[in-house]
C-alpha cells in the first residue's frame, strides 16, 4: 500500500529543506513528537543512521537508507513493525517550483500490514501527513 502527501510553501525549496535535512529534526518541526536521537552518535544525514523517537508516548525507530542534498530528498524505513504495519518506507522531497520561488513538499509512506488492517492504517497516514506539514508550515511562517 502507498499514502502520498504533498502541498506548496510560500518559501524556497532550500528554506523547507534547511528544516526537514537531519534525520534527527523531527522535534523541531513535527509538534507531536517529544524526543528524537540518531543512535550511536551518528550524524542526521549519515546513511544507515538510526533515528529513534517518541510521537504519543510511542517509541518508534527508524533508518535512513538514502539523503540527497542535490535532490532535497530522503528516504527511510522502518526498524520494527509500528501497530499493524510490520515494515515501511518514507520518501521525503522537496521540489523547486519556478513560478515565485516557492516549494513543493511530497511525503510518501509504502507499507505492509494485514488485509483487515490495510484501512486502519491507510486513515492512521492519511490523517498524520496533514499534521506533519502544518506543524512544518507554523515553524516556516515563525522564522
Amino acid at each position: 500500500m502507498k499514502v502520498s502527501y504533498s502541498t506548496v510553501f510560500e518559501q524556497t525549496a532550500d528554506q523547507v529543506w534547511a528544516i526537514i535535512r537531519d534525520f534527527n529534526s523531527y522535534p523541531v518541526w513535527v509538534s507531536s513528537v517529544t524526543e528524537s536521537h540518531i543512535e550511536e552518535g551518528r550524524a542526521g544525514d549519515a546513511v544507515g543512521a538510526i533515528r529513534s523517537f517518541e510521537e504519543y508516548g510511542t517509541r518508534i525507530r527508524q533508518r535512513l537508507l538514502a539523503h540527497s542534498d542535490l535532490h532535497r530528498s530522503y528516504v527511510y524505513g522502518s526498524c520494527e513493525t509500528l501497530g499493524a504495519m510490520t515494515s515501511y518506507q518514507g520518501t521525503a522531497r522537496v521540489i523547486p517550483i519556478v513560478d515565485g520561488n516557492r516549494a513543493f513538499l511530497e511525503w510518501s509512506v509504502t507499507f505492509d500490514c494485514p488485509t483487515e488492517e490495510q484501512v486502519k492504517c491507510v486513515k492512521s497516514l492519511e490523517d498524520a501527513m496533514p499534521r506533519w506539514f502544518k506543524s512544518l508550515r507554523a515553524v516556516i511562517e515563525n522564522r
